[in-house]
């Protein structure tokens, strides 16, 4: 998993609560297990004027220019910017791989489903949640200055925007650890491959029959 320590984008707002993750990731694309090649799908109902379907050549096909990440001064954005209750609906974890796939690395939401938290930072991700009213301010600056710009520092848990003050932000200890170390499920279980080994071997000498 790639660590995250600071970012540095321009914030990309999408202006609706309760974004879930049907809409993140239709069904139809949910064919892999694999972490990658689904950022082409991603909010792929929105993004797109005609349907989707698995293995389609997506540079043919119509965008739609109203949808914010279509915009060219947000194409590239690796930060997003939404409502409430972001990453409600179903548990897949697909939802978050294709925000990782698509470059996005950071979200900005006044709350988001548990599931869809827990995902972020099993995946990259660094989802931020600030109050109601900060939200508001945040996309107030980012209609009145289009390409508006925010370091993000997770050490020191702070989002600078280009214009206004620091906004300091929570993050569960151990959740902001595994993002600086880059450290997902199975990088975790791998910084105990002793002890593991040690219980497989003591395990083996205590009940032999299981392994014949």
């Amino acid at each position: 998993m790639q660590a995250f320590r600071t970012l540095q984008s321009v914030v990309a707002p999408l202006d609706r609560a309760n974004v879930d993750t049907d809409a993140l990731i239709p069904k139809q694309f949910m064919k892999s297990i694999q972490r990658t090649g689904f950022g082409d799908n991603l909010f792929d109902e929105w993004r797109y004027l005609d349907r989707g379907y698995p293995g389609q050549d997506v540079s043919a096909r119509r965008r739609n220019p109203d949808f914010v990440l279509n915009q060219p001064q947000y194409e590239s954005s690796r930060i997003l910017l939404a409502r409430e209750n972001f990453g409600c609906g179903s548990s897949r974890e697909h939802a978050v791989w294709a925000l990782a796939d698509f470059g996005i690395r950071v979200i900005l939401a006044p709350s988001f489903a548990d599931i869809f938290f827990g995902n972020c930072f099993k995946n990259g991700l660094l989802p931020v949640e600030l109050p109601a009213l900060t939200i508001d301010r945040l996309f107030r600056e980012v209609d009145s200055t289009p390409g508006l710009s925010l370091s993000v520092d997770l050490f020191s848990q702070t989002l600078v925007p280009s214009l206004g003050e620091p906004i300091r932000f929570d993050v569960d200890p151990s959740c902001k650890q595994r993002l600086l170390e880059g450290l997902d499920d199975i990088g975790l279980t791998l910084q105990r491959a002793d002890r593991i080994r040690a219980f497989e071997i003591r395990h083996r000498a205590a009940a032999p029959w299981f392994f014949q």
